[in-house]
């Protein structure tokens, strides 16, 4: 078993260009994430991650892409394209271009839990994973530029009432029909899920991240360090 042509996802390579607080080459960080690729090879054993942020995000995804192709006054269609090189596979959200292959720019949706995580990232610079995450898809694609798009979607019927049934536990509520607390709380739940009332103009927040091709050199570097890592792990 051998890791020489081993590929990451672009969603992963901010992990492993996390930096070490030593003088090793890669962090913690990187490493318990190096674990799992190889367990995943050789054991087939995949880490199941999922959350209420994660399942949103799965969920709504068609509503953010009707939501940018709405303010953008241009059609936007998933793609369902994987794409790879010697150093990465993935498949980017959406595009700008003729094909995936030769797009001009690469947009990265992300569908916000609710206002407040949304607008949480409104005065922070660009997070380190998602621009490691895009100079991956530029390198894939050869665009110039991505776009990383935040968007603010009405929850999904389920999750809410994935919502209010925690509640009834939490709130060890008897008879959920005439529980004032309860029943103001599942009000909040409902107000918290639901944005018609916002302009669609606010629903959406954008950054422009340029391709870096030292980034990308680093990155390929990277991987092949990484690569080498998994090789040792064989033996």
């Amino acid at each position: 078993m051998t890791f020489d042509t081993y590929k990451f996802h672009p969603s992963s390579l901010g992990l492993i260009m996390t930096e070490s607080r030593t003088k090793e080459e890669l962090g913690e960080t990187a490493k318990s994430h190096l674990m799992e690729c190889y367990i995943q090879q050789k054991y087939g054993r995949y880490k199941d991650v999922t959350n209420k942020f994660i399942e949103k995000g799965l969920l709504a995804e068609e509503d953010s892409i009707d939501l940018y192709t709405l303010v953008k006054d241009t059609l936007f269609v998933k793609n369902q394209e994987v794409i790879n090189n010697d150093y990465f596979i993935g498949t980017p959200d959406l595009f700008i271009g003729e094909t995936i292959k030769t797009a001009s720019v690469i947009i990265d949706l992300k569908t916000s839990w609710d206002i407040f995580t949304f607008f949480s990232v409104f005065h922070k610079p660009v997070d380190k994973k998602y621009f490691w995450q895009l100079q991956a898809y530029m390198d894939l694609t050869g665009a110039k530029q991505a776009r990383l798009v935040y968007c603010l979607v009405n929850t999904p019927y389920k999750l809410i009432e994935d919502q209010k049934r925690k509640l009834m536990y939490t709130m060890a509520v008897i008879d959920p029909d005439a529980d004032e607390a309860y029943l103001q709380a599942c009000e909040r739940v409902d107000k918290n899920s639901n944005y018609d009332d916002i302009p669609m103009e606010e629903k959406y927040i954008e950054f422009i991240i340029d391709r870096d091709d030292e980034a990308i050199d680093k990155a390929h570097k990277r991987v092949e360090y990484c690569r080498n890592f998994l090789n040792e792990l064989t033996k």
